[in-house]
């Protein structure tokens, strides 16, 4: 008796989960195994489009290079610093815009003008600020990153109770300690929302401008592989972007679960 049924107590969420993750596995090998028969059945031409089996052996080849790990540390290296500079920048900025009504008011405008600025487009600056220097991906990435944090952080200011805002400031709490005991425990959840949607936007970001401007990374040794015709390279190195996006994806979920387990969204997952 040591699972119960779905109607007599606690589910069994752990087997579904284990059920999800195989048929995610058998997803991905099915996908794999298409990807080998069809460019040698002819439908595309191996030149253009290798088949799995030529792509894992140049992925082999490129772990085995020293360069390849370099390339890799300087992709996290520009992602990780990006998110943390937008992450910091985002708290700061959304809990101090939010929680002042006349800021709200006046920055509204601005931050719909600024919002929809697509990263890409600021390539240029980059480039004419910094070259093909780190700071170039830094300011993309920081850039698309920080709408995300400081959206979601405003959002979480203005669900916070006004009722129990009202009862902090009539118990006498100063602003540093209602931002701490009512504000920011009703904003969290949306932070870690904005952080962890940030950290897939920073990775996109990092990429790119590796691949467009040429600064240190895997996006570089991406076009290098282009340029010189190594098409399974180039494919393998796609896979390791795609393969680092989920890592980062199922980590920041992770980070996500912990940091919010006393929150009900994250008991009632890990219920249901």
């Amino acid at each position: 008796m040591d699972d119960q049924a779905p109607g007599g107590g606690q589910p069994a969420a752990p087997a579904r989960r284990g059920t999800t993750a195989w048929l995610g596995v058998a997803g991905l090998a099915t996908l794999l195994a298409a990807l080998e028969i069809v460019p040698r059945t002819g439908l595309v031409s191996p030149d253009f489009f290798p088949p799995t089996s030529r792509i894992a052996q140049a992925l082999a080849t490129e772990v085995t290079d020293p360069a390849f790990w370099v390339a890799l540390a300087g992709t996290l290296k520009g992602w990780a610093l990006g998110l943390l500079i937008a992450t910091s920048a985002g708290v700061v900025t959304g809990v101090l815009i939010g929680a002042v009504p006349v800021l709200r008011e006046l920055t509204a405008s601005t931050i719909e003008f600024l919002r929809p600025i697509p990263s890409v487009a600021l390539i240029p600056l980059a480039v004419l600020l910094f070259g093909t220097d780190i700071r170039s991906t830094l300011l993309l990435v920081t850039y698309a990153a920080f709408w995300q944090v400081l959206l979601q952080v405003l959002y979480g200011v203005q669900d916070v109770d006004p009722v129990a805002e009202e009862t902090a400031r009539s118990y006498g709490l100063r602003a540093p300690a209602r931002v701490r005991y009512v504000l920011w425990p009703t904003a969290l959840p949306y932070v870690m929302t904005g952080v962890r949607l940030a950290a897939a936007v920073a990775l996109v970001l990092a990429i790119t401008a590796e691949l467009v401007i040429g600064a240190p990374g895997l996006g570089a040794r991406i076009a290098v592989a282009q340029q010189s015709n190594a098409v399974p390279d180039m494919y393998a190195l796609v896979a390791v972007t795609g393969l680092l996006g989920v890592l980062i994806n199922l980590g920041a979920r992770a980070v996500e679960r912990r940091t919010l387990a006393w929150h009900q969204s994250v008991r009632g997952e890990v219920v249901a």
